[in-house]
């Protein structure tokens, strides 16, 4: 007969288990849940870089064409037809410059308004950081304002312009367009996954607010004494600190920098919290 203790069942294996179940309240951001998933995010961000211009012909330079048609087309419309000065004696085509900054922020909020509706399949399959979407559609945009950097290149080329030395500030005000499409696209972001018509909406709201924001037209083109709401618009600094950084024009004070950033980081703050809180319905609405 074998021993009693051979004929004991064995011990069942022990298995770690993760329960995911929907939060409630004020979610605070899991920092270290997105360290752990660090090697996603540089996945998806490759990912996007390599799909941007796949199956496509011209490639990067449809980057540098958009705005390029753009920037004849105001010159032409506003420099010579309406006659807008530009409050300097940069010529009209070196001002409208601004407009690149105004492209990335454009394509950085709406690449992160529609992340989560654009990755249905990928959300509905595996668990990820689904913050992860819109930080990456907000990111990729920049490679697009690199490439149309090339335009100001050439613009000072034709001008024999040379830029001044505080260009090395200009990342600064990238930076704070970055934050600002990203807080907004994440307001966005939630809002388009419950109500579609938000989708709609968001190319007429790009558009009113190209001409809410000093960029075919100076600050100093609106009466003084409603220059200080141009200051509540976050753009506001981005393209008069871009132009000054870029072009040496008339700087933007500091207060108005100050307040535009401070506007900017409160709306990326508010704008995750409102991301946390939508998210764990997402995938059901979809």
């Amino acid at each position: 007969m074998p021993p009693d203790h051979a004929l004991a069942a064995p011990s069942p294996v022990s298995r770690q288990h993760r329960r995911i179940q929907p939060t409630s309240g004020l979610i605070p951001i899991d920092f270290a849940e997105l360290w752990r998933y660090r090697e996603l995010l540089y996945r998806f961000l490759w990912s996007n870089f390599k799909a941007r211009y796949k199956q496509t012909y011209l490639g990067p330079f449809w980057a540098i064409f958009r705005p390029l048609v753009s920037i004849v087309l105001f010159s032409i419309i506003f420099g010579k037809l309406a006659g807008i000065s530009t409050g300097s004696s940069i010529p009209y085509p070196l001002f409208a410059l601004g407009l690149l900054p105004w492209t990335y922020f454009s394509s950085a909020f709406t690449g992160a308004a529609g992340s989560i509706l654009n990755n249905t399949g990928l959300l509905q399959k595996v668990y990820f950081p689904r913050i992860y979407a819109p930080l990456t559609a907000a990111v990729t945009p920049l490679i697009d304002l690199v490439l149309t950097m090339l335009i100001a290149i050439l613009l000072f080329i034709y001008y024999q312009f040379v830029p001044p030395w505080y260009i090395i500030f200009t990342p600064v005000f990238i930076l704070l367009a970055l934050i600002v499409g990203l807080g907004f696209g994440l307001w966005f972001n939630g809002i388009m996954v419950r109500y579609r018509d938000a989708g709609y909406a968001l190319p007429f709201t790009i558009q009113v607010g190209m001409y809410l924001t000093p960029v075919v037209y100076p600050a100093t083109f609106i009466p003084e004494r409603f220059r200080w709401l141009l200051a509540l618009n976050p753009l506001t600094a981005v393209i008069e600190g871009f132009r000054w950084s870029l072009l040496g024009t008339a700087p933007p004070s500091v207060a108005a920098v100050l307040v535009s950033a401070a506007i900017g980081i409160v709306v990326m703050v508010a704008g995750l919290y409102f991301f946390r809180r939508t998210e764990r319905t997402i995938v059901d609405m979809m």
